[in-house]
């Protein structure tokens, strides 16, 4: 080993490690500004630049790479966004990996402001702007758990400007009635800003006890203690035409729901399968949700394992065509299960949930007859619920219309991950290491495991694994379903 080699290797890593953190400062810099002033959100591949680490940027680039086989560097992606600074773009939603992909696919006898003008064309000038004008929505998150307290931390994160949606209250039921509220908010906040598995809240929490609020991040935030939807006038806090957004588990069909159409409150969206009511996987068959069709003011988001599965299912369903299958789920353990052994209203799951495998029922496969009925009667499903917090896995063994390969299985999903309606949806992992916690945090509600995929010898048989994380990539999916029954989806190009 020649020492003066490896230590001049080791000088110029640390330099081009310096300029390109620095590009990366450069670059979250213009991407807060467009944010901030125009709008304008800036990701890449899904993963969002804004509030990250300069080292957490490059990490991104480099799993960038990962997609598409070439090198993103960062010095492109500000190009690109500086491109993108240069335009009178509309408020947008922009994915600059795949601007960077087309780019790098051209035959690049475009200068990058005019390859960025072109493909961005639609969003540019004041006929777009005039033709996708947003009226920001209040949002109330009724019930404090785990998922609404996920869909806090997303809406917060998500504001900008407070063009799209706004959170203006959260609903809990008192503790203890009559009595001070500032005990219960101290600990409420504490929730909120320290999770066991999500880790600590991205930003601040206050506590404002003479008004019963929570200033959390942007948002000030009206805390509601009331026993019943009944008790509550959703006007007297100023807040109009809202969606409200049950995250309770209380009441599950239409009758139920309804109880929260209370003044103040548009639509209410259930995050569990309901009953009577539309289920919709955000992605899949959100448009047959009727926006202005007072049948549809009441809805839900199916469940985590639907939204893990419809996705991954419709992509091989259109491309393959699939004759039936089988899903089993190996599921994390929930709230809805015992500690320790005690007494339980459902089979199985009074016994110790972090110290047994548990086999329970998946109504994931019925929910598909509706989310996907092309596949009605088709799929079967069962689950067993394991000890671990969070992070599920989803197993389906289908056979297929005609014979495949795993080449073509692979990339079938990898193009949907990259391109077209799913790509939201769907992440697509080459990894041989992945495992459970890897998936937790994920944006996309189904992560493919390349590697793990497997395909019988008449190739008319395969086995796909589908990673979820069941917590917050639910949760994503359920601010996207929000998003489009407020009617707040700015442009997007992915």
């Amino acid at each position: 080993m020649n020492l003066q080699n490896v230590e001049s290797q080791f000088e110029e890593h640390l330099s081009a490690w310096r300029e390109d953190e620095k590009t990366a400062l450069e670059l979250q810099k213009l991407v807060g500004e467009l944010r901030f002033d125009r709008s304008i959100e800036i990701i890449i591949f899904r993963r969002d630049i804004h509030d990250s680490r300069p080292s957490e940027v490059l990490n991104d680039h480099l799993f960038a790479t990962n997609y598409v086989n070439k090198p993103i560097s960062v010095q492109m992606s500000l190009a690109i966004t500086q491109a993108i600074s240069r335009l009178d773009i509309a408020p947008a939603r922009i994915d600059i990996g795949s601007l960077a992909t087309k780019w790098l696919n051209d035959d690049n006898r475009q200068t990058i402001d005019d390859f960025v003008a072109n493909e961005l064309k639609d969003f540019i000038g004041a006929e777009a702007k005039a033709a996708k004008v947003i009226t920001p929505k209040d949002v109330v998150i009724y019930g404090f758990g785990r998922i609404g307290r996920l869909a806090v931390r997303i809406l917060t994160e998500l504001m900008g400007r407070g063009e799209q949606l706004r959170l203006r209250a959260i609903v809990i039921r008192p503790r203890k009635a009559g009595e001070d509220h500032e005990e219960e908010l101290t600990k409420r906040a504490s929730l909120l800003r320290k999770d066991s598995i999500h880790g600590k809240l991205r930003g601040i929490v206050e506590i404002v006890p003479e008004d019963n609020q929570l200033i959390i991040n942007s948002c000030r935030v009206q805390m509601i203690f009331a026993e019943q939807p009944e008790d509550i006038d959703y006007t007297e806090y100023g807040i109009h035409n809202a969606l409200l957004i049950d995250s309770s588990g209380v009441w599950t069909d239409r009758t139920g729901l309804s109880r929260h159409l209370r003044p103040g409150i548009d639509k209410v969206l259930f995050t569990a399968p309901g009953k009577d009511i539309r289920n919709i996987v955000y992605g899949v068959n959100h448009e047959d949700l009727k926006l202005n069709v007072e049948a549809d003011r009441i809805f839900c988001a199916a469940s985590c394992t639907t939204n893990a599965i419809a996705p991954v299912l419709k992509v091989l369903n259109d491309k393959l065509g699939i004759v039936q299958g089988h899903m089993e789920t190996v599921h994390a353990y929930t709230s809805s299960q015992n500690l320790l052994d005690n007494y339980h209203k459902k089979e199985r799951r009074g016994r110790g949930a972090a110290t047994n495998m548990v086999i329970t029922s998946s109504g994931a496969s019925s929910a598909l007859n509706e989310v996907l009925p092309e596949l009605a009667g088709k799929i079967t499903g069962s689950s067993i619920r394991v000890p671990i917090p969070d992070g599920s896995l989803a197993i389906m063994t289908l056979q297929l219309n005609r014979a495949t390969t795993l080449e073509e299985v692979n990339e079938t999903l990898r193009n949907a991950a990259l391109y077209g309606d799913l790509f939201e949806q769907i992440m697509y992992s080459s990894s041989k290491e992945f495992v459970s916690s890897d998936v937790i945090g994920a944006l996309a509600c189904s992560v493919y495991d390349a590697p793990a995929t497997k395909i019988s010898k008449d190739g008319k048989q395969i086995t796909v694994y589908i990673w979820y994380d069941n917590e917050y990539g639910y949760t994503r999916q359920v601010i996207r379903l929000a998003k489009y029954a407020a009617e707040v989806r700015r442009y997007m190009y992915y």
